[in-house]
């Protein structure tokens, strides 16, 4: 079959962006990375661009099939803009609720898919709740839940910054969109504290924002109660709800970035633990189905990744792939949930989801 995306320009070449390109390139595609500063030696082609430049945008993207933004979401519009214009398809991994509102916007006139939430949460955690809601004859509740965490934790805090602080400060004090009782509304973040068990592992559960995508615009109507949480080992929530309230650092977002980093920075070992479920009956009767994974660093094309890196990645080039197949539409807006699990887990970025609970080494393509 024919691909419909050949040529694909990444922005962004950090922890993720750089693994992007580099599963893309090792997929077939034709890539090219672009960033600020080029730090490494990559086996595709790169250029240095000033993506706060509209000049320079729009001058970089003109004759690629498909951009995907893995910046900090605040460039997001501008790149989604400039490929708009040129009828180019767009694909970024933000959580950030206001940036893929304004994106969906553009979408609704765009020539081209319009794509963002891509990644890990919100994305794939979608593909898995609507697939695991879709066994049910009648849906009571859907309840999606994800945790990137340090496999070996240390401190009170138990966490480490392995994704981007500004993100993770921005899931902690950002309202949450769910349905509850029938009706979509919004909440505060870091609360409805949940315990939940993986493999013998005790974590906590508490509202974050921006996971569940569109999820609940999709399932408005239809659930009672849908949410998204965050999981964090016990006693978190009531010490970034301390940091964050009673030391009023929520009036400095960057400043809480930097402090939370500088105390907890990234690790190697880390476990990337996906709980989802959904509630309702099926024959008449009452049942729970779940998807329950723990995931962890794997080896890809050479180098070992860690586990928030590569689902966020894997997630996101999968989409594209069902893009270029054909498998997905190739204008508009793309809901996450809209996509079907097999077809996801059979691309060759995809099937990284199917088997790798406990690591091991893939090779892409």
């Amino acid at each position: 079959m024919q691909r419909k995306i050949n040529s694909i320009l990444v922005f962004g070449l950090g922890k993720v962006g750089s693994l992007m390109a580099t599963m893309l390139h090792e997929t077939g595609f034709k890539v090219t990375g672009a960033d600020v500063q080029i730090r490494e030696d990559f086996p595709f082609a790169v250029k240095t661009l000033d993506v706060s430049s509209r000049a320079e945008l729009t001058t970089s993207m003109q004759g690629f099939d498909a951009v995907i933004s893995c910046l900090p979401y605040s460039f997001n519009i501008g790149v989604a803009t400039v490929a708009s214009e040129l009828g180019i398809h767009y694909f970024d991994l933000t959580e950030d609720v206001p940036t893929t509102k304004a994106i969906i916007e553009m979408s609704k006139t765009s020539s081209a898919v319009m794509a963002p939430q891509c990644g890990l949460a919100p994305g794939f955690i979608a593909i898995v709740g609507a697939s695991v809601a879709s066994r049910l004859d009648k849906i009571r509740n859907i309840k999606l839940r994800v945790g990137a965490l340090p496999s070996n934790p240390t401190g009170l805090l138990s966490y480490a910054f392995n994704w981007s602080p500004e993100g993770v400060v921005n899931e902690y004090l950002n309202d949450c969109e769910v349905i509850e009782h029938g009706q979509h509304k919004w909440v505060s973040p870091m609360e409805w504290l949940e315990k939940i068990v993986i493999d013998g592992i005790q974590l906590e559960a508490f509202t974050t924002s921006g996971g569940r995508g569109t999820m609940c615009e999709t399932y408005a109507g239809i659930v009672e109660k849908l949410d998204y949480k965050s999981m964090r080992y016990p006693g978190h929530a009531q010490l970034m709800n301390f940091f964050f309230d009673e030391l009023l650092m929520r009036e400095d977002r960057q400043k809480a970035g930097e402090i939370l980093v500088h105390a907890k920075p990234p690790v190697s070992d880390d476990v990337v633990y996906v709980h989802t479920s959904a509630e309702g009956w099926k024959h008449g009767n009452l049942v729970r189905e779940e998807f329950v994974k723990a995931y962890r660093p794997v080896e890809i094309a050479g180098r070992q990744w860690r586990a928030i890196s590569w689902t966020t990645a894997a997630s996101a080039c999968a989409v594209i792939e069902l893009v270029s197949n054909g498998s997905l539409p190739d204008q508009g807006f793309i809901k996450q949930e809209e996509i079907d699990l097999d077809k996801f887990l059979a691309t060759n970025n995809g099937r990284l989801y199917s088997g790798q609970a406990h690591g091991g080494k893939i090779v892409v393509g």
